[in-house]
Parts: C-alpha cells; structure tokens; sequence
C-alpha cells in the first residue's frame, strides 16, 4: 500500500466549511483509507491506501463533498514529494514559519509572476507544482498578490516537515 498526504483546501481557516480533524479521520476510514492520521486543525491527513493517486483523491473529494455539500479541494503528495519540498526550498535564510509552500494540482501557470505584486519585500519561487513565498513580516498582514496561489493550499515549511515526517513514520512501521 501506499502513503499518502491529503491537503485539503480552505478547511478550517475560514474558507470551506469546518471539519474537525475527528470527522476527518473518520471519513478517511469509512472510504477504505487506512492507518490514518490527521495533523494539527487545518486539513492534514496521512494515511495508506492501495489505489493510485488519481483514483484516492477522486474518492476522497467525493466525500468530501457528500459531508460538506462540497468538496474543499484535494492536494496529495508523497512522502518524497513533501520532502523535496522541504530540502529544496528556494528561501534557505528565511524562519520555517515565515515560509509558505503552496501546492498546486498542476504546475502554475509559466506566465504566473508576471500578476505578482510584492510591496512587502514578500520573495516568490515558483517549482512545478510548488509555490515558496517568504513573507519576511509574517503573512497575516501581507498585502502580496498573486493569482496562481488562489488555486492551491498552503502549509508553512514546518507543517511541510512534519507531514513528511509522519508519513515516512509510516512507511517505516511496516503495519
């Protein structure tokens, strides 16, 4: 089987719908994911299944969507996906906290940069399927703008780490 980590979009933050973490884990079991996980309020589940990507994330966004009369959105990444992630990012001097990673479904778009608009000193990095901004005043008052993120969800490069952690524990228990 294979693991898996499901970030889901605007859950919990305002966005979406609400779903505890709970409601969440159960969902997961009751769709036939197993060893499931969840991590901290914000739409982290790791857990094994043995489909493919495609046909684990078209299951999970369908009950989603039956629990919250829609579905929030879907990102899944591997362990090595998240841990790349983490190893490579483009910002190495900026705190983990103040480093967002936006996963996206597809690579963004390649004329992305071109609607940025920074004028807080914010960087941008755009990696495939991967966004980096390091906001160096935090993001809470950022007044960056950039369309790309609106189509993916976003973790700071702690919960990154964390997630890859949990996932490669995991693997590694061989259950």
């Amino acid at each position: 089987m294979t693991v898996f980590v499901a970030l889901l979009r605007a859950v919990n933050v305002g966005g979406t719908g609400m779903l505890s973490m709970a409601d969440l884990k159960a969902l997961c079991e009751e769709i036939g994911l197993k060893d499931v996980r969840t991590y901290i309020q914000s739409g982290n589940v790791v857990f094994r299944a043995g489909e493919d990507e495609a046909t684990v994330q078209a299951r999970l966004e369908k009950a989603l969507a039956a629990k919250m009369g829609k579905s929030p959105g879907v990102i899944l990444r591997s362990r090595e996906a998240l841990e790349r992630a983490a190893d490579t990012s483009p910002f190495p001097h900026a705190k983990p906290n103040y480093l967002l990673v936006t996963f996206l479904q597809e690579a963004a778009p390649e004329d992305a940069l071109t609607k940025l608009v920074a004028p807080e000193g914010e960087e941008v990095h755009i990696a495939g399927r991967e966004i980096y901004v390091h906001y160096p005043d935090g993001s809470g008052r950022s007044k960056l703008k950039l369309p790309a993120l609106k189509a993916g969800t976003s973790r700071n490069l702690n919960t990154v780490r964390k997630l890859a952690e949990m996932a490669r524990e995991l693997e590694d228990s061989g259950i």
